[in-house]
């Protein structure tokens, strides 16, 4: 189990890009979702021992890993955001050179190794190839073949799909849930589909605070009789989003058709049909100012 707690992070001006966070990760695949500057990343780097919280405490397994960081170091698989690269070695020279300074070694030897985790991230047929000449989807696997190496306790990857044509995305979701059948994976994404898809629970996170913990079942049953569609021509936009809460703004057959979030008690705009929610109408519901809705609260922890 990874537990967090109260976890604090303040930057020079001073700007706080964490104020309070308290989660609990059990084995499996957990999503972190939110806009880009909402805290994110900050999360990630202070989880995965390289970034020091101004206050709060991260425990793996037990053991304090703000205080004792190796601890992490040692049972970590990482895939940051910025995933770096060097174009001229191949895909198998630059996974031996990743693996040499995460300091893994192997009874066969860094290659064999290597190799291994080629095959299983199916990028042994491009091993030869230089980086280069790999698609944003290979370069992904890459990653996530170095992450593996050492067999993690817990594994990381920050915003993985992200460019990624639906194809490589379809063969990462598959790698990723692989994964996490014995280990903890942290997801973090501001791509509800790639939840949707993975994560049988999520938090939700803005302006450096959770504003839910849920799954998506609760966070759609939620919104259930409160979500409401119909078209409305671009002039008429601005004036709806002044009295009604958008949640998507979608094209079909060249005009708008619009989802919008009704709260218990009040009307509907004129026209509009009820319809089931989806988990991007939820989202972009917490992702408003005010309360979340109330089976998607955050809860304190035990």
């Amino acid at each position: 189990m990874l537990v967090v707690r109260d976890l604090v992070k303040l930057f020079p001006g001073p700007v706080a890009a964490l104020r309070g966070v308290d989660l609990d990760l059990p084995v499996g695949l957990f999503g972190l979702l939110g806009p880009n500057g909402a805290g994110k990343s900050t999360l990630m780097k202070i989880l995965a021992g390289l970034l020091e919280p101004t206050s709060g405490s991260v425990e793996l397994d037990g053991v304090d890993v703000v205080a004792a960081p190796e601890h992490m170091w040692e049972r970590l698989g990482y895939l940051p955001q910025d995933f770096g690269l060097y174009p001229n070695l191949t895909g198998r020279g630059m996974l031996e050179h990743l693996l040499r300074l995460k300091g893994v070694h192997a009874a066969g030897g860094r290659r064999r190794l290597a190799d291994e985790l080629l095959e299983r991230v199916n990028l042994a047929g491009a091993a030869s190839r230089k980086v280069r000449g790999y698609s944003g989807g290979m370069r992904q696997r890459l990653g996530i073949a170095q992450a593996m190496a050492g067999d993690p306790r817990v594994l990381i990857v920050d915003e993985p799909t992200a460019g990624l044509d639906p194809e490589e995305r379809l063969r990462f979701y598959h790698l990723l849930a692989e994964l996490a059948r014995d280990r903890i994976v942290l997801l973090s994404t501001h791509i509800v589909e790639d939840v949707a898809v993975l994560c049988p629970a999520f938090a939700v996170i803005r302006e450096g605070k959770l504003v839910a913990r849920t799954t998506p079942r609760e966070a759609r049953a939620a919104l259930r009789g409160t979500i409401f569609e119909g078209s409305v021509p671009d002039e008429g936009l601005p004036a709806l989003r002044s009295r009604h809460a958008v949640t998507q703004v979608l094209l079909s057959e060249g005009q708008n058709r619009v989802r919008v979030h009704v709260p218990a008690g009040s009307e509907p705009p004129p026209g509009f049909e009820p319809r089931e929610p989806s988990l991007e109408d939820a989202y972009l519901a917490l992702m408003r100012p005010g309360p979340a809705p109330p089976s998607a609260r955050v809860e304190a922890p035990a």
